[in-house]
């Protein structure tokens, strides 16, 4: 079957920008959407270890109550930042993804209620355990199942989306019955073992992370210090080499292992991983792992866009329709105001994290939270006056 129906498909509106833009967005915004579920991932499934073994180890006892808070506020960002990859999936993929939304539609109302229950649960755990210093554990452990089952659907949904239409026929009406469930689910283990696995390393590094940070603090003992930074080295290590293993078979399944993208992605995990076994500095280490999951998105997308051109689908022939206001509103938001208001968050947490026997943070003595407060407030504000004022005027624009 050619590429008809699918750009029959196709919003008759176009695009509002350039194509290859919403493409390399995508592939950004998926990179930082996957980061925080693979460290959610790890987290999450280490503090249930950590949960058992923390009421007999003192390493353990500091550590976990960490992981559980890492993983809780994982699972919050990898929700937040796993809405704009999909709005960028159905600017310039949206016949594949509304596809797989009908023929999975069951499960997406599943997953919606599932991930719900999960992330509550998941408080239930972090309260249990606070409280009874290593409690919780069954309910966490079901709490992380059901995390697991809706990383699967999520899975389940974006190989759905880069079936063929032949593919999607079958699963419509196998056998030439109509399949109207919409519990259709599809499977590509290579490649859901692979995304898996990330989050050991993701988690080891994160591990060496902490260790550095917590080193500067004379709350923390150089024996947890110690313990730290050789666990993070061992996720690290043995995390990279199954990874590694597992990416080079999803590239051979893929005929893409000599491709110069999988050629790269290569060399950045070999250099990743002599970086997290030899490299004093784990912040420039994790600097260089933003730069191989950039590489995987960018796989991930490789192996869409051969799909769907093979197919005669033309992602650069997409209508455009240019709307300069509307991407300057969107840049301006993302960029500006976001990247902003994180430094803000990220720069707070820090001067927190470095106060000693639980002291209070006083914003108004540290001169750099005190000028990005002020900035990012005022580019709030600023960005409220465009908005609706923009809005007013294209409302009286179309109605008078």
């Amino acid at each position: 079957m050619d590429a008809t129906i699918l750009n029959v498909l196709r919003d008759p509106a176009g695009v509002p920008f350039f194509p290859v833009v919403f493409q390399g967005l995508y592939i950004l915004t998926w990179a930082l959407h996957a980061a925080f579920v693979l460290l959610a991932l790890g987290s999450f499934g280490l503090s249930l270890y950590g949960s058992m073994k923390q009421k007999h180890d003192a390493n353990w006892k500091v550590l976990n109550p960490h992981l559980i808070q890492t993983g809780k506020l994982s699972i919050s960002l990898l929700i937040l930042l796993g809405i704009a990859p999909l709005l960028f999936t159905q600017v310039i993929y949206d016949a594949g993804w509304y596809v797989a939304n009908t023929l999975s539609g069951a499960w997406v109302f599943i997953f919606i209620y599932a991930l719900i229950a999960a992330y509550l649960m998941f408080y239930w755990y972090y309260y249990a355990n606070k409280r009874n210093g290593g409690g919780g554990t069954f309910i966490g452990l079901i709490s992380f199942l059901i995390v697991v089952f809706c990383g699967i659907l999520m899975h389940n949904f974006a190989v759905i989306s880069i079936s063929t239409p032949d593919q999607w026929m079958e699963m419509y009406a196998p056998g030439g019955v109509i399949d109207t469930s919409g519990l259709n689910l599809a499977w590509d283990i290579v490649r859901l073992a692979f995304l898996v696995s990330l989050a050991i390393p993701v988690l080891g590094i994160f591990l060496q992370n902490y260790s550095d940070f917590v080193s500067t603090k004379s709350d923390y003992s150089a024996d947890f210090v110690s313990f730290t930074r050789k666990l993070g080295n061992k996720f690290a290590v043995i995390g990279l080499l199954i990874s590694a293993v597992l990416f080079v078979l999803w590239m051979m399944q893929e005929n893409l292992l000599m491709h110069p993208v999988s050629l790269a992605t290569i060399v950045s995990v070999v250099i990743l991983l002599i970086m997290a076994m030899f490299l004093k500095n784990s912040y420039i280490t994790t600097l260089w792992l933003v730069v191989v999951a950039l590489f995987i998105s960018g796989i991930r997308e490789l192996i869409r866009y051969n799909i769907m051109s093979g197919l005669g689908y033309d992602l650069y022939g997409y209508p455009v329709n240019l709307e300069i206001p509307t991407i300057a509103m969107f840049l301006s938001t993302f960029v500006i105001l976001g990247f902003t208001g994180v430094a803000y968050i990220l720069t707070m947490a820090w001067k927190v994290g470095k106060l000693e026997n639980g002291a209070t943070l006083d914003g108004t003595k540290s001169a750099a939270v005190t000028k990005l407060g002020n900035i990012t407030l005022g580019l709030f504000v600023l960005w409220m006056l465009i908005y609706f004022a923009w809005g007013m005027i294209i409302l009286f624009k179309n109605t008078l």
